[in-house]
């Protein structure tokens, strides 16, 4: 599964455009230009299946420095900052990592 049998590539390449700036990246500002946040549950478990690279069920703080890689290979990795303010919107339980809820939730968000 590719993330574009999910998510256009216009959708895609203008969301990434807008967050190419050093520090501009916005969760929830993303999830909506990208369309993820239209989706449902179950397309959206397909996206959090993706961007979890190693399996293990969820994103952890490597992952998600390397989030926008998912979306094109060529996209900017998120700052240290940009990363850590992402996990801790999306971490609710606190375990330093985000679970699928967790990332539906976020998207919904």
């Amino acid at each position: 599964m590719s993330i574009t049998d999910i998510l256009s590539a216009k959708d895609i390449d203008a969301a990434l455009s807008s967050v190419s700036a050093a520090e501009s990246f916005q969760h929830k500002t993303f999830f909506s230009k990208v369309g993820l946040a239209g989706k449902t549950n179950d397309q959206v478990k397909k996206v959090f299946e993706i961007i979890d690279r190693d399996k293990s069920g969820f994103i952890e703080e490597d992952e998600l420095q390397l989030f926008l890689q998912n979306f094109k290979s060529n996209a900017r990795a998120l700052s240290a900052a940009e990363t850590k303010a992402f996990l801790k919107a999306g971490d609710s339980d606190g375990d330093g990592k985000i679970g699928v809820d967790e990332f539906q939730a976020l998207v919904k968000a």
